[in-house]
């Protein structure tokens, strides 16, 4: 992998969560220091991440908006912060080799300090000497003050050399060929192996270095404009065009922006408020798969079992709206439950929302429903673009845990499916475990259950022609191949008359 692939040479979006402030005292040191206010930003997001576990995509904002970050300084902490989680896995290596010291030995705040200098040296255009001596700064504001020259040797040792020298001791290093791969690609081998699995069983294993160098570059904004708008995408997109927005991508609500802020281009689009919504295009085809399977009959009820935070909820209830349906949209956390509800306000005359365990009965108020969202809790292997700290965070121990909840929400949810319903069963993972196993597993378990040829209505939906190699019912899309996250969707019909 050369070192042109390494890190966006521009300003990239991150992918993340949860946020929170620093405490007084740390703030108060910050200000003695004339430091980049946008690396101290970014810092805080990669310190929220590893202690808190956080979400960098929800995190970062937040810090920008508490730092009045201008545009150009908002910019470079989300290229910082992103960029230095994205390639974290190749940076701790290099790392390691620059101070031969195993990453782990140390202290992490050093290393927060320590990669987000190696992203300035290796993955941007930042000067060597600014990138070093900020750092430098910074470790003396924000970690232990007498290794600000343990990362001062470290950060000039790696600057004398270039990426591909870099790579190349990375590979002259490296424990075997797999070791190698999960360095330089900055994913964990475990992961690579699950998406070779995956590429393998649709004869596309030689695409795995693609789907690699994708996962690493930072998506465009993708918006839905919902159904019922007042303006098709093709509209909403010249009358947004100084705002970078053109028409692109398989779906046929999808517009893409080329840069700047999302929420401008949306207010410039003209669609009625609440109905256009940054949403990734594989989640905007998973919820049309659903709706779009078969002529909405008016009167349908429909179910959102796992909605939160209510992108494809808020497709659903726009196309339940259009075809006279209605749907109740369940999320079991409170908090995410009322994300949902701001999600879907501009269709909420279409949408009730609830907070009840998919797995209890409360979750589907006593009815049966003509169709059923299963978006299920999985390990997000799909959105690595998007989230790139998932990759560090998910292990493998943790898919037995999943695919148990995955199946016991599926069971539950085949329960309350009216005969002659269809049920759509989504994760944002291409791990078989969490993918085509899960639903084998399930058509093995009952009879009265036929899988629908997804393929097929999700080829019909999609505004260009889908390239869905190796055969079977379900659809597995893919950021190198789609430029959408690796979305998985099956659809399942309960048959009218249990055999």
């Amino acid at each position: 992998m050369s070192g042109t692939q390494h890190g966006a040479r521009g300003r990239g979006r991150s992918g993340g969560a949860r946020g929170g402030r620093p405490d007084r005292r740390e703030s108060a040191e910050r200000s003695e220091a004339a430091i980049s206010p946008a690396r101290l930003v970014a810092y805080d997001v990669l310190r929220y991440v590893e202690d808190r576990e956080a979400y960098a995509n929800l995190a970062l904002p937040g810090r920008i908006r508490e730092a009045g970050l201008d545009t150009r300084d908002a910019g470079l902490a989300t290229e910082l912060a992103s960029g230095a989680l994205r390639w974290r896995g190749r940076y701790d290596r290099i790392i390691e080799l620059a101070a031969d010291r195993e990453i782990e030995r140390i202290d992490a705040r050093t290393r927060n300090v320590l990669r987000l200098g190696v992203h300035q040296l290796l993955g941007m255009r930042t000067a060597p000497h600014a990138a070093v001596n900020e750092s430098v700064e910074l470790q003396r504001r924000v970690g232990n003050r007498a290794a600000a020259g343990f990362v001062n040797g470290v950060l000039r040792s790696i600057g004398r050399a270039s990426n591909e020298e870099w790579d190349a001791r990375i590979a002259e290093s490296a424990a075997g060929v797999d070791d190698a791969r999960a360095a330089l690609a900055s994913h964990p081998a475990w992961v690579i192996r699950a998406m070779q699995d995956a590429l393998r069983i649709e004869g596309r294993e030689d695409e795995l270095d693609a789907l690699l160098v994708a996962d690493n570059a930072a998506p465009r904004v993708n918006v839905a404009i919902l159904p019922g708008a007042g303006v098709t995408p093709i509209e909403a997109a010249e009358r947004a065009a100084e705002a970078e927005v053109v028409v692109s991508g398989p779906s046929p609500l999808g517009v893409e922006i080329g840069g700047g802020d999302p929420a401008r281009a949306i207010a410039a689009s003209g669609a009625r408020r609440g109905f256009a919504r940054v949403q990734d295009q594989g989640s905007q085809l998973a919820a049309l798969a659903l709706t779009r399977a078969r002529p909405v009959q008016p009167g349908e009820r429909w179910l959102d079992l796992c909605a939160g935070p209510g992108g494809k909820t808020a497709v659903l209830g726009a196309e339940a709206l259009i075809g006279g349906a209605s749907v109740r949209a369940n999320e079991v956390a409170a908090h995410r439950a009322q994300l949902v509800r701001n999600s879907v306000a501009g269709v909420a005359g279409a949408v009730d929302v609830v907070s009840f365990d998919g797995r209890d009965d409360e979750a589907y108020g006593g009815e049966r429903f003509d169709r059923i969202l299963v978006d299920a809790p999985c390990s997000g292997l799909g959105a690595l673009r998007r989230r790139p700290e998932a990759r560090w965070r998910k292990q493998p121990s943790d898919l037995p845990g999943l695919t148990r909840l995955q199946a016991e929400l599926l069971q539950e949810a085949c329960a309350h499916l009216a005969p002659g319903g269809i049920l759509a069963y989504v994760t944002c993972s291409p791990h078989l475990a969490e993918t085509r196993v899960t639903v084998d597993r399930l058509l093995r378990s009952r009879s009265d259950l036929v899988e629908v040829d997804a393929r097929a209505v999700v080829g019909e939906v999609a505004r260009e022609p889908l390239d869905l190699p190796g055969g079977g019912l379900s659809v597995q899309l893919w950021p190198h191949r789609h430029g959408t996250d690796a979305m998985f969707i099956s659809l399942i019909e309960r048959r009218a008359v249990d055999s």
